[in-house]
């Protein structure tokens, strides 16, 4: 009986809640009410929720941008 693939922990995976896709895209924001201006955050997004996490947080006014994330 083989065991099941284990996901590496150092693969980033999407921030969508319930996803465990590997993420493609970093979303980076920033809530201007708690964070200091030169301060941002990410989350990570495959491609099936980038779209999505983005207007999620441009609808709020703390979308940056979008950028894809590269291979070291």
């Amino acid at each position: 009986m083989s065991e099941p693939t284990a996901v590496h922990e150092t693969e980033p995976r999407c921030s969508a809640k319930g996803c465990t896709a590997p993420a493609s895209y970093a979303v980076r924001w920033n809530n201007p009410k708690i964070h200091r201006p030169e301060r941002e955050k990410t989350w990570l997004a495959c491609p099936e929720h980038r779209e999505w996490l983005a207007k999620f947080l441009d609808m709020r006014g703390f979308l940056r941008r979008v950028e894809e994330l590269h291979e070291p």
